[in-house]
């Protein structure tokens, strides 16, 4: 079997390390010192290198001016753009598009995709549900409400495009909490359920009648936002219904949030390795004790299976391929690893630094700050084992 990357795959990443070359990951204040947001916005200047590289329409089809590419492409480069803490939603807007373009109808993809693609607009994904913990599809109920008569309430994207006068609707009631970028994505995708039980996608617009956000700060010191739902009227094309959509969409954004560990964890591992190497006890480099490398090669390993574990979760979701247990389990393997593992390097990390790792003119509390923010969006381990374990009693092996 061939376990190397396509010429694509590697050509996404490559030009993704040109992009980030010169990316600081202390470009902003940091949150140890800053009240509220550090940013007013994300990085509107890499946003736009993004998309003059075409990082920004990796997943989407040649009719939509993207390369074609699959979940792996994506999770390359979402490694090298947490390895310098880029401050853009590449992920939530990827995923968001690539849902849209395998599950949405032909008018909302034609609206906007290519212009996603190209940078244009941005989308978000709220997937945290009412309070972070609970399923995000049950934190908002979806109801149809007829049509939208003549007064196009429903209407998010201009005369003539999706959700015009006189389309079916939807009526959208709930709350989501820490949405992403919400505060600068045009769009945000909903999940939500239905009367009778189905899950469904709905885009709805961030300035959009019966829409309310609320300021909520990330423990990166970004801003993110309470999504709250008041009746919202949202056209019957701007709701995707396809079974599994939303199943998706989930695995493919958590799968990403795996890649983003696994590169920030490889620079603080990078970093702590440079300091543990020029750092001097005893007249040594502290690099050269056993109680320093004996940690360091366990977060080596620590790294190593979320790097195995992602691919072959990335690999599931890209392929479609069959497997011993649905590709949710391999999602979940995925999550125990990164979950754990990057909290546990950061943490040897600043073990490892001593009182350097805390002091705000380096940035290894940077990066400790947006490895809890990970951490807690992927979960605990346990949620995690004990959903492998239910797929593992639903699906016996052998």
């Amino acid at each position: 079997m061939d376990f190397t990357f396509t010429e694509e795959q590697q050509a996404a990443a490559e030009a993704a390390r040109g992009v980030f070359a010169g990316v600081a990951p202390d470009a902003v204040p940091s949150p140890a010192l800053t009240r509220g947001a550090v940013a007013d916005d994300f990085d509107r200047a890499l946003w736009a290198r993004l998309a003059s590289a075409d990082l920004l329409s990796l997943l989407l089809d040649e009719e939509f001016g993207g390369a074609g590419l699959d979940a792996i492409a994506l999770c390359l480069v979402l490694r090298e753009a947490s390895k310098v803490l880029a401050r853009v939603p590449l992920l939530e807007s990827s995923a968001a598009a690539a849902a849209l373009q395998a599950y949405g109808g032909p008018e909302l993809k034609s609206s906007l995709l290519a212009r996603a693609g190209r940078g244009e607009i941005v989308l978000t994904v709220a997937a945290n549900g009412r309070t972070g913990h609970d399923p995000a599809e049950l934190a908002v109920t979806a109801r149809q409400n007829g049509t939208a008569g003549a007064t196009g309430t429903g209407d998010q994207h201009g005369a003539g495009g999706p959700g015009q006068p006189g389309a079916g609707e939807w009526v959208l009631d709930g709350v989501q909490t820490v949405v992403p970028w919400a505060y600068d994505a045009d769009f945000v995708v909903v999940p939500a359920r239905t009367g009778d039980d189905r899950s469904v996608l709905a885009v709805v617009a961030r300035e959009h009648e019966g829409v309310v956000l609320a300021e909520q700060i990330s423990t990166t010191g970004e801003r993110l936002g309470e999504l709250r739902l008041e009746s919202a009227r949202i056209a019957d094309r701007d709701v995707i219904t396809a079974d599994g959509a939303w199943e998706w969409l989930r695995a493919l954004l958590t799968t990403g949030t795996c890649a983003q560990a696994l590169g920030l964890g490889e620079r603080v591992l990078a970093m702590t390795g440079e300091y543990a190497g020029k750092r001097e006890q005893f007249g040594h480099p502290i690099a050269t004790f056993q109680a320093v490398a004996v940690q360091a090669a366990d977060r080596y390993i620590d790294l190593r299976a979320m790097e195995v574990t992602l691919w072959q979760a990335a690999w599931r979701i890209s392929s479609g391929a069959p497997g011993a247990l649905p590709a949710s389990g391999d999602v979940a393997v995925a999550k125990i690893w990164a979950s754990e593992g990057v909290r546990r390097v950061v943490q040897t990390a600043q073990h490892l630094h001593g009182g350097f790792g805390a002091d705000v003119d380096y940035p290894l509390h940077r990066y400790h700050a947006w490895a809890k923010h990970l951490e807690l969006s992927l979960g605990p381990a346990a949620a995690h084992e004990e959903a492998l374990g239910d797929l593992l009693a639903a699906h016996p092996l052998g």
